[in-house]
């Protein structure tokens, strides 16, 4: 086991201010998730610590996550997409989402009722990665800059060239969040709330 694991389950994973303190979310489902996580390595994953989560790998590719969402504890499968989910227990973290799945506990008993099938999900998934399936992702449309940030990167050469030289991932993701807002003064806030962390090559989820 892996003693960065231990240590998330008892502070969290630290990424918002509620880290090691009784509101963490992992708090809420710290036994939900000890308990998953004898089940995935009982299935003979190797247990390592990314992105700050417990993260569980086949021959050092990524499998799964086991990790604390505010409403449940989940089993995050990188493949998802691609397991046949033959009991229909699967769920998409969002409505673009690809490639993850996963499989959501609000109870002890739920976990214990379903272990012969949160197993055979695990095992499906490590069955994949021997056979070296892959995703085939839909080509993502191109995303249209927003006016007011068109506007502010126009003004800034240097904020300018700092939003360029970021990942497609953190561009994509900032113009998604800036264009959601529905008042332009809400876009503009929003913009200028992010400028540091742009100006120092960090997407939204950085710190």
């Amino acid at each position: 086991m892996n003693p960065n694991v231990d240590q998330y389950l008892v502070e969290g994973c630290m990424r918002c201010k509620y880290g090691g303190t009784p509101d963490c979310k992992v708090n809420t489902w710290r036994e939900h998730l000890k308990l998953l996580r004898n089940i995935v390595i009982d299935c003979g994953l190797t247990e390592d610590f990314k992105w700050k989560q417990p993260c569980y790998t086949y021959n050092d590719r990524n499998v799964l996550l086991v990790t604390a969402f505010k409403e449940f504890a989940t089993i995050s499968f990188f493949k998802g997409a691609l397991l046949s989910d033959s009991q229909g227990l699967m769920a998409a973290p969002g409505d673009n989402s690809q490639a993850y799945r996963q499989l959501r506990f609000t109870s002890i008993d739920q976990i214990l009722e379903l272990e012969a099938e949160i197993r055979a999900y695990i095992f499906e998934a490590i069955e994949i990665e021997k056979a070296g399936l892959k995703i085939n992702f839909a080509q993502k449309e191109e995303l249209v800059y927003p006016e007011e940030l068109t506007e502010i990167l126009n003004k800034d050469a240097r904020l300018k060239e700092a939003f360029e030289n970021l990942t497609p991932g953190r561009q994509r993701g900032y113009i998604l969040f800036f264009s959601a807002a529905k008042q332009s003064q809400t876009r503009k806030t929003r913009i200028e709330k992010y400028i540091p962390n742009i100006l120092t090559g960090k997407g939204m989820q950085d710190r």
